[in-house]
């Protein structure tokens, strides 16, 4: 055996743990998340149709954590995703499953709140300036 433990059938122990907790995501800031996103990444805003409406980031693509699921052949795997919510809690699930899908993938660290917060743009409907609900 070698120095690292094995678990059954001579697998190794970390990859049940792995599978249970999800592939572990790094996170990001909001001028980092921007960059990826000016840098030709995909910023993905999880949150429910009444908030993306009241505001969300530019260029930002919109699939509600419930829809991502049915939606991974729509996500890239030729470049980083950024998923995004409102604080944080919705996207690093989306994250992980994104993950575990194979995407090279980054959580925007205190959501959609650290964004605004950061100066970053809200935008509504038709570019209008937005807010986030």
């Amino acid at each position: 055996m070698t120095g690292r433990a094995q678990g059954t059938a001579g697998r190794p122990r970390g990859g049940l743990l792995r599978r249970l907790l999800g592939a572990r995501v790094p996170s990001v800031g909001p001028a980092e998340a921007a960059a990826v996103v000016a840098a030709g990444g995909l910023l993905i805003d999880v949150r429910e149709p009444v908030e993306w409406r009241a505001g969300h980031a530019p260029r930002a693509r919109h699939i509600p954590l419930g829809q991502l699921a049915g939606h991974l052949a729509e996500v890239p795997t030729d470049r980083p995703v950024v998923t995004v919510c409102r604080s944080g809690a919705r996207s690093r699930q989306a994250a992980r499953i994104l993950a575990d899908a194979g995407r090279q993938v980054h959580d925007l660290s205190g959501g959609m709140r650290a964004w605004a917060d950061a100066g970053l743009a809200v935008q509504a409907k038709g570019g209008r300036p937005g807010r986030v609900a």
